[in-house]
């Protein structure tokens, strides 16, 4: 079988074909016998399409989804749009908050450790000691809907299926909102407790450890899971006693909750006494502002959302727009955003179905000559280069340039060519973008109802070095 690199090579010294010729070639694979692929291919410059094969079929697009969503906060929200975190009080007597003092989320995924310890300190500076009442978590902001309608249950412990909440926190600079970091190491007696360090602690999770240390010449797994609408992590396997440490990223249950004792430690760690307890609940509309922090912009919120493919983000932009355009924060309302901003770019949002605004749905369906457009549609925005340069570069080693296609495509005529977002679940994979070259294009590929994910992305890169290499040189329109 030609590998990725070789059809690299045979790419240049096959000019001659047409680029019909050659997609059409890949296409008709046999390793895509029982498959469907829909690929759509136009000019950059023109938005003529250039090769169309089931341009109109409907298809799952995995996180290619994310290419309409960031599209749409872009335009509805701005580039320059921040998220706010608010700390409030019924009253403040001198040192003294008479009442209870209020933690209100308003969507950032951004939010650390740290940022918690901001606002603490804010509230030190002013002179604040003491909280007679209760310490408030709101995430009202939001609806109390936290998974998207088609998140199957398997999926909630993971990273990539955290819960969507107003009020959340990151454990890292990935940013992936409502989760915490389960880091385990071996200990040095063979047949001992694994050591386990949860990332950043908080009071909200128990773990269970029943992990084991083993000996270097033994088989190792160490499994990692939190019991279903509990904050119960089991941790069990084994870790040789020689091996680096282990790290998993797990979604929390009820994120408001974790992130309201975050800032609950904070306050602790400044010297401000808590009389009362940490709870759930609303801010009165009375409440005094004492303390906020802003999220970084839109425009750097894109690049871990984009090149990392960052579910949790998607799905708070859907809500986040949600709120602002159509004063309700939920999943319903935001899709709605979505659908009008496609419509008012000429495409025709009745006939997809749109569930999500990740890709992680099965059930969602768009076609891939309607993507194709909107990323053509797109290029006179004046928020287009943030767009472009959030998107994962091929073969690209650095994380936040290269994301998703860090690994694919080196060596090869794609390289620093093809800007484009991936896209993955069970049975589909998709990939569409920007061939930035001399003759630059627009595709989409979006691959479903296969059985060896390998194969498929092998495809698409041989689809994306021939894009790559493409010289202005066409014969027809559609397969």
């Amino acid at each position: 079988m030609t590998s990725v690199k070789q059809f690299g090579r045979s790419a240049r010294a096959e000019n001659h074909q047409t680029l019909t010729e050659q997609i059409h070639t890949i296409v008709n694979d046999k390793r895509l016998k029982g498959a469907i692929a829909g690929v759509s291919i136009r000019s950059a410059i023109t938005g003529e399409i250039l090769f169309d094969h089931h341009g109109d079929t409907r298809l799952t697009p995995a996180s290619n989804m994310k290419l309409l969503t960031a599209a749409a906060a872009l335009q509805t929200l701005g580039s320059d749009y921040k998220f706010q975190t608010e700390v409030l009080a019924d009253h403040r007597h001198g040192e003294i908050i008479k009442g209870n003092l209020y933690l209100k989320g308003k969507g950032d995924p951004t939010l650390l450790p740290e940022d918690f310890d901001s606002l603490a300190e804010q509230l030190k500076l002013q002179g604040i000691t003491q909280v007679n009442g209760d310490l408030i978590g709101d995430e009202s902001w939001y609806d109390s809907e936290y998974l998207s309608e088609d998140m199957i249950w398997s999926d909630e412990d993971e990273y990539y299926g955290a819960q969507v909440s107003a009020l959340t926190a990151s454990p890292n600079q990935d940013y992936d909102a409502g989760t915490l970091m389960i880091k385990v190491s071996p200990n040095s007696g063979e047949g001992s407790l694994s050591g386990v360090k949860v990332i950043p602690e908080t009071d909200t999770i128990s773990i269970i450890n029943n992990a084991k240390t083993v000996n270097e010449n033994e088989d190792a797994e160490i499994k990692i899971n939190r019991k279903h609408g509990t904050n119960t992590i089991v941790v069990s396997g084994t870790i040789s006693k020689n091996s680096n440490p282990e790290k998993a990223w797990v979604a929390v249950w009820n994120p408001a909750s974790y992130a309201l004792n975050l800032f609950g430690q904070s306050l602790k760690k400044h010297g401000i006494e808590l009389k009362g307890e940490e709870k759930l609940g609303k801010t009165p509309d009375q409440a005094i502002r004492l303390a906020e922090k802003k999220s970084m912009p839109l425009s750097d919120l894109l690049l871990p959302f984009m090149k990392l493919s960052n579910n949790g983000h998607a799905e708070v932009l859907v809500k986040e727009m949600g709120k602002v355009m159509k004063e309700e924060g939920s999943f319903q309302a935001g899709l709605e955003v979505i659908r009008s901003v496609l419509q008012e770019e000429g495409l025709n949002p009745d006939d997809m179905c749109l569930r999500d605004g990740s890709g992680i749905s099965q059930i969602s369906l768009i076609q891939t000559n309607q993507l194709s457009f909107l990323l053509y549609r797109i290029q006179d925005k004046p928020w287009f280069d943030f767009y472009l340069n959030s998107l994962p570069i091929a073969g690209m080693p650095e994380r936040m340039v290269g994301g998703t296609l860090r690994n694919r495509l080196s060596n090869t005529d794609a390289e620093g060519v093809i800007y484009a977002k991936t896209g993955s679940l069970i049975g589909v994979t998709s990939l569409s973008g920007y061939v930035r070259s001399e003759h630059p294009l627009i595709f989409s590929i979006i691959l479903n109802q296969f059985i060896d994910e390998d194969e498929m992305e092998k495809i698409e890169d041989q689809l994306a070095i021939v894009l790559a290499n493409y010289n202005g040189e066409t014969n027809a329109k559609a397969d």
